[in-house]
């Protein structure tokens, strides 16, 4: 599957996750061209039939975001180690159905922008994202100072999982990319979006009655001052489009 991130990426104009360990994450985002959605849709769906007509291995996520300006796709898939890269002698699927994208994916797409997160374990959800998982909320953070960023975070998710005993969501840090990239974002996993509607305690709602509101505006206030900017997206799951 890596064959179509890099193709796409070369050619002129991905969540499954490891329980407590940490973990590579591939992050494909597709812009498709005003008008051509349904005809990219066909596309890609051609591509992965060829895909798995021809016995391909790897594994991916399809997400379509849900706000934002035009139509909007972001492929995701995961490795345990860099080395994997390195190795595509064995993706003979891939180079079978390239001209798939080639003629029938490229055409509809208006740019693609591609980046590489890793998971972060200690602050994140212990268990995997649930399976029936179809829509998720993705934060994003610039910060100026990552060190202390992370302090923060860290003291909030680990009184949220003694409070819990768990977390709901799993944070990243983003490795390398322009400078339009976030340095890290969390994503939180709902089975639909009738579960947003549902009335939970926020983080800092937490963290205030494990320490009090004193502690927690201090605490909220370092948070917002290390943030340089911040954006939200919900993305749902196309399972269509995924393997």
């Amino acid at each position: 599957m890596r064959k179509l991130l890099y193709l796409m990426l070369l050619l002129p104009l991905v969540v499954v996750s490891q329980e407590n360990e940490s973990f590579l994450l591939n992050l494909s985002e597709i812009t498709v061209k005003t008008g051509h959605t349904a005809q990219f849709i066909e596309g890609v769906k051609s591509w992965k039939k060829c895909y798995m007509d021809n016995d391909g291995k790897d594994h991916w996520n399809m997400w379509h975001r849900v706000q934002g300006e035009g139509s909007v796709y972001t492929m995701t898939s995961t490795m345990a180690k860099w080395a994997e890269m390195d190795d595509d002698s064995k993706d003979t699927a891939g180079k079978e159905c390239r001209t798939k994208v080639i003629d029938l994916i490229m055409p509809h797409v208006k740019s693609v922008n591609y980046n590489i997160a890793r998971s972060m374990p200690k602050v994140s959800r212990t268990s995997p994202m649930p399976d029936d998982t179809k829509l998720v909320w993705v934060y994003n953070v610039k910060t100026n100072n990552s060190g202390a960023f992370m302090d923060v975070v860290k003291e909030v998710e680990s009184t949220v999982k003694k409070a819990k005993g768990d977390t709901d969501v799993t944070w990243y840090s983003v490795i390398g990319g322009g400078p339009e990239v976030s340095n890290y974002f969390v994503a939180v996993p709902f089975k639909n979006f009738a579960a947003l509607d549902e009335d939970k305690d926020s983080v800092w709602e937490i963290y205030e009655k494990a320490n009090g509101k004193s502690k927690t505006d201090a605490l909220r206030a370092k948070f917002r001052s290390l943030v340089s900017s911040d954006w939200a997206y919900m993305y749902t799951l196309n399972k269509d489009l995924s393997n």
